[in-house]
């Protein structure tokens, strides 16, 4: 049994016609006579009454023509996602993100991506790069936009494009009247930080090392400092006068305030920042996907 002789019957069905059949199948009338016989034969049962002058289909017949129709849809289905599978930019990709990017990058890389993939929209999700990683490597998500360094069995990573971090002032501070900051003057001041969990806050205490002796000695969050669930409430906070903080590059634009409120001032240099980077399943059958997503996440960063 094949498609080809399955089609046969349910064009022969259709037509009750031997020669309109063949003609509709693109072969000629015996082949496609040979062919119906031959089904026939195998199943062990007539499938059509043939006189001389029509073709009809037996009560037999209309059952197995009618699920010779299913077999042939189900096949052109197949077909479709096959095709689908070849243009890999036709179908959703799932994207996620640190909370620390996600925000501010998004606004960017989906008008994009609407230019470059117009049929491949984004699924986006925002978490911990903990729960990022789990839902890379459990398939959930395709690819995930994290910062460096990133270690994961059977992942691929690609660095997109490094971001440097800036000290953000309330309005009136005296360090506004600096050019730069030197990281380790940090430790002087009501340093706001994100928790536990965000890998930003990491990298942050990292630039200072000072700043992590700090945290042990005095401890920075048993009640004494104060931390916050996302940059965008360590803003609020700083522009209310309760401390400074660090934040991305890509975070300082700031559409809350007016000028005088908040200001931000680099570090000195070496300026301590992060690379971002995007990582996916090596085993993930998309990638020209992965690619354009790569190509329009760099031009993101340049537009920024």
């Amino acid at each position: 049994m094949t498609l080809t002789e399955l089609r046969y019957i349910v064009t022969l069905a259709q037509e009750q016609h031997f020669g309109r059949a063949a003609s509709k199948c693109f072969v000629s009338q015996p082949t496609l006579s040979v062919g119906v016989k031959k089904l026939e034969d195998e199943l062990g049962v007539a499938l059509f009454e043939r006189t001389r002058n029509a073709v009809r289909v037996t009560p037999m017949g209309e059952l197995i023509v009618s699920q010779a129709q299913k077999v042939l849809e189900e096949a052109s289905a197949i077909k479709q996602l096959a095709k689908t599978g070849q243009d890999q930019l036709s179908s959703p990709l799932r994207v996620g993100a640190i909370y620390t990017i996600g925000p501010y990058l998004f606004p960017h890389l989906i008008p994009q991506l609407a230019q470059t993939a117009p049929k491949m929209p984004l699924y986006i999700e925002e978490n911990f790069t903990a729960v990022l990683r789990r839902k890379l490597r459990l398939g959930e998500l395709d690819a995930i936009i994290i910062a460096l360094p990133f270690n994961e069995p059977d992942v691929l990573t690609r660095p997109l494009y490094d971001e440097p971090f800036r000290v953000l002032l309330p309005g009136g501070h005296p360090w506004e009247n600096r050019r730069e900051i030197d990281p380790a003057d940090l430790v002087k001041e009501e340093l706001l930080l994100l928790g536990e969990g965000h890998c930003f806050r990491d990298q942050v205490l990292e630039a200072c090392p000072v700043l992590a002796s700090k945290k042990e000695s005095d401890a920075l969050h048993d009640g004494s400092g104060i931390e916050a669930t996302s940059l965008e409430t360590i803003r609020h906070m700083v522009a209310s006068g309760m401390g400074i903080s660090v934040l991305p590059q890509s975070a300082v634009v700031d559409h809350y305030y007016a000028p005088n409120i908040l200001s931000t001032r680099p570090f000195r240099s070496p300026s301590p920042g992060r690379t971002v980077a995007l990582a996916w399943r090596a085993s993930f059958p998309r990638p020209k996907a992965i690619d354009v997503l790569c190509d329009a996440l760099r031009q993101c960063s340049v537009n920024q």
